[in-house]
């Protein structure tokens, strides 16, 4: 097994001291490697060893940056708003795969989250965001996309809820912007 270098730190010598003391004075005999790891962990005010070395390793990943922003294509979003009309509708089906997906992301943020839906009542919240009038080509494609969850039975569908992409991010907020201005 390797051996992995960790610091240690205890806030207080001499509670360090104290405990160590009561610990090794409660043995008749001396402690083994593991047991020693464990109690200078708690010494430390950590349940065990364990907990010590999940408590370091967290603070190593929380410690690193966290990772680039992705770029944002301003011009495919541009395009994508241009599918939009003055309320947030969505008043075209685009041609191109990448604008589809990134103008269901805005239909997507208007439904709301952790409850479910019958056939007949998300096809009639859909019926309201759109104006082309295939509101089955939306709920079918939300589902390809993994923005909408449905039953085998096609009886229960539910947002599935996650993080949009940078670029649906820039949109939602752009289609924010505008709906604020009605």
């Amino acid at each position: 097994m390797s051996r992995s270098i960790m610091t240690y730190h205890a806030p207080d010598i001499s509670a360090l001291a104290r405990n160590l003391k009561r610990e090794l004075d409660e043995r008749t005999e001396k402690p083994g490697h593991v047991e020693l790891l464990n109690i200078l962990s708690r010494a430390a005010g950590f349940r065990n060893f364990q907990h010590l070395r999940a408590a370091q390793a967290a603070g190593e990943r929380l410690a690193m940056p966290s990772p680039p922003a992705a770029p944002v294509d301003h011009v495919r979003v541009e395009a994508a708003l241009r599918c939009f009309d003055g309320q947030g509708r969505l008043s075209r089906w685009p041609a191109k795969t990448s604008l589809q997906q990134l103008c269901l992301w805005a239909l997507w943020a208007r439904i709301p989250a952790e409850r479910e839906f019958d056939e007949k009542a998300i096809s009639g919240l859909l019926r309201d965001l759109h104006l082309f009038g295939d509101h089955a080509l939306l709920r079918r494609e939300m589902v390809n996309q993994r923005l909408l969850f449905r039953t085998q039975d096609c009886k229960v569908y539910r947002r599935i809820e996650q993080r949009p992409p940078a670029e649906a991010i820039v949109l939602l907020k752009s289609l924010g912007g505008a709906l604020a201005r009605e």
